[in-house]
């Protein structure tokens, strides 16, 4: 039976994702702590929002697993996944918008899947320099954050694959990698067959970012369905934001990603932010953590600004224009917008158990490391 989620639009359930097993360096794990600790809770509260923390999966930190060279740290990967979707459930269901911390880019998939649960159309748009298109017969590095896109749309390593019991979590078409411009040899072939939709860094830069973005929300129908928003900060220029792993020349300004993501995080149909890549062992006097807050509020402040103009438009209805309704039965779920209410409506935690759409069971954990051959 379909869930009805009624969007609560001045409330965030704030999620941590501690891992930075698909990494290649430790550091990413410490995130979702170090944010906490330079005052997001505090920010998000002053400009509005109420704000429930879910609290932090366990930690999952990066190892160099020389036994799996082409696949590393997978199974702590996919532990992480699992500890993570039940948290993101709790938080869409209660109505909230979540907001994941995560070190690593492949918490994304846990975060779709748990969205999922309630939404059987999910698109995903994927701000990232990386097109994350390797899989473990490409890969340069073993570096299984270098998959992500590829495990969302059903090729990668299998026991990733898996992790939603029937693949795609997203179809190809429904996902926009907006922002790229780092391409190894096999994702460049891959991407240039590909159905994905493409908005590279130069795209972006000659749109200017708020045209792009609205272009990549039509791309992926993300205007008329639920989508999630995964965001790392590798896409701002290092000369900006270099707390990266991967910093480099090129890159988004941080104006320009400021501009997109204002639009695509005012989109009423959001069905969850993942803010990932800052690592706070780069960040020694915390001028990062304090920028990318500055940033997170005020996107999400411009959340608020765009539902309190829709709610004023629709307190004034046009002359003579009888009010309509969608009947309930046409909704697969439901998602609608009420009043907000006190704080202690959200979830406590991850461990209520809500009423699920049909959707597959989660397999039992793979530990194996088998390369995808059929994958070139």
């Amino acid at each position: 039976m379909a869930v009805k989620i009624t969007r609560q639009s001045k409330n965030i359930a704030l999620v941590g994702a501690a891992t930075s097993a698909a990494a290649l360096r430790p550091g990413h794990e410490r995130a979702p702590a170090a944010l906490r600790a330079a005052g997001l809770a505090d920010r998000l509260k002053t400009a509005g929002f109420q704000l429930a923390d879910l609290g932090d999966t366990a930690t999952y930190a990066f190892t160099p697993d020389d036994e799996h060279p082409r696949t590393r740290n997978v199974s702590s990967v996919l532990k992480s996944l699992n500890d993570l979707r039940p948290r993101v459930e709790a938080a869409v269901k209660s109505g909230a918008l979540p907001v994941i911390l995560s070190g690593d880019c492949i918490s994304v998939l846990g975060v779709i899947a748990g969205a999922r649960r309630y939404y059987r159309n999910v698109s995903l748009i994927y701000v990232d320099r990386d097109a994350d298109l390797n899989v473990p017969a490409t890969t340069p590095s073993g570096c299984v954050d270098g998959f992500v896109i590829s495990q969302v749309i059903g090729r990668g390593a299998p026991e990733l694959v898996r992790f939603w019991g029937e693949p795609p979590l997203v179809r190809a078409p429904d996902v926009a990698l907006f922002g790229f411009e780092r391409l190894d040899a096999p994702e460049e072939q891959y991407l240039a067959a590909s159905p994905l939709r493409r908005h590279p860094a130069q795209e972006v830069s000659a749109l200017g970012g708020a045209a792009a973005a609205r272009l990549a929300l039509e791309r992926v129908h993300a205007l008329n369905h639920e989508f999630v928003l995964h965001f790392d900060v590798d896409t701002i220029s290092s000369d900006e934001f270099p707390w990266t792993n991967f910093p480099g020349a090129g890159g988004l300004s941080l104006s320009e990603v400021r501009e997109a993501l204002r639009v695509l995080v005012s989109q009423p149909n959001l069905a969850a932010l993942v803010v990932a890549g800052y690592n706070p062992e780069l960040d020694a006097d915390g001028a990062g953590a304090r920028k990318l807050i500055d940033l997170l509020a005020d996107v999400l402040s411009g959340r608020l600004e765009a539902t309190s103009a829709a709610a004023a438009g629709a307190a004034e209805p046009a002359s003579g224009s009888p009010a309509s309704a969608t009947p309930a039965s046409e909704a697969q779920p439901t998602s609608s917008s009420e009043p907000e209410p006190t704080s202690s409506s959200l979830p406590a935690g991850p461990d209520a158990e809500p009423e699920r759409l049909d959707t597959p069971e989660l397999p039992e954990e793979s530990g194996g490391d088998t390369p995808d051959s059929t994958v070139s």
